[in-house]
């Protein structure tokens, strides 16, 4: 294996499956079935899933909510998604551990770095919810801080496209794929990987970002093992 230790981001649309809205039990379903495979070869697996298929704060903005109480609606609606993908995880046998950015003791542990590093030791799935318990910032920032902060060797972000294009794919057939680009090279080409303040965070603490699709089964495991070339990989 390739890495020993990841962090997955999910977007929470991702979730969506083939719906308009809320969660598919059966994109789901098959998440757990991947993430299973890569648990059961002795990879060590953090996950941080976005909100956006039930709320998000920026949107609440724009229809004249304040900022700040939207982007706590977002990080409880991160929450729902969390316990989802948990009990997933846990139909198809994978013990699991979910950690929030704000207290919840009812449903989920705080986040503790140390309890977060001994779960994985022991071979559980963690799941971060509740972002960074901050408004103002994206999930894309909680899996940056999460990931550096229990010492990962990865971040993946597990998307609809295969990977970073010259421009978007779905709108420009003639956009071309990069297998491999540098930070500063997505700085240059204004690439939108992710927010700025979480690919900051993945430069300055030389913490690579591979870009693949999540939805074609196998892909997470070909990821894992790096012998051949899955998605869009960005390093120094």
């Amino acid at each position: 294996m390739a890495f020993k230790r990841i962090l997955l981001k999910l977007s929470g649309e991702s979730l969506m499956g083939n719906k308009q809205f809320g969660i598919d039990n059966n994109r789901l379903s098959e998440y757990a079935k991947e993430i299973k495979e890569i648990v059961n070869q002795g990879v060590e697996v953090a996950i941080v899933i976005g909100g956006g298929n039930i709320f998000r704060g920026i949107q609440a903005e724009e229809g004249g909510m304040e900022r700040t109480q939207g982007d706590y609606m977002g990080m409880l609606a991160t929450v729902i998604n969390s316990m989802a993908l948990q009990s997933a995880l846990e139909a198809a046998d994978v013990k699991t551990r979910l950690q929030t950015a704000i207290e919840m003791k009812e449903i989920a542990e705080p986040f503790i770095k140390r309890r977060a590093v001994r779960h994985l030791e022991k071979g559980r799935v963690v799941i971060f919810g509740a972002g960074t318990g901050n408004p103002y910032f994206t999930t894309d920032t909680a899996a940056s801080l999460r990931a550096i902060e229990i010492e990962a060797d990865v971040i993946l972000k597990g998307t609809r496209v295969d990977g970073i294009y010259t421009a978007d794919p779905e709108k420009d057939p003639t956009a071309t794929k990069y297998d491999s680009i540098t930070f500063d090279e997505v700085y240059e080409k204004g690439l939108n990987v992710m927010d700025m303040t979480a690919f900051t965070l993945c430069k300055e603490n030389d913490l690579p970002i591979i870009v693949f699709d999540m939805d074609t089964p196998g892909n997470l495991k070909k990821v894992i093992a790096q012998q051949e070339q899955i998605g869009t990989v960005v390093k120094l």
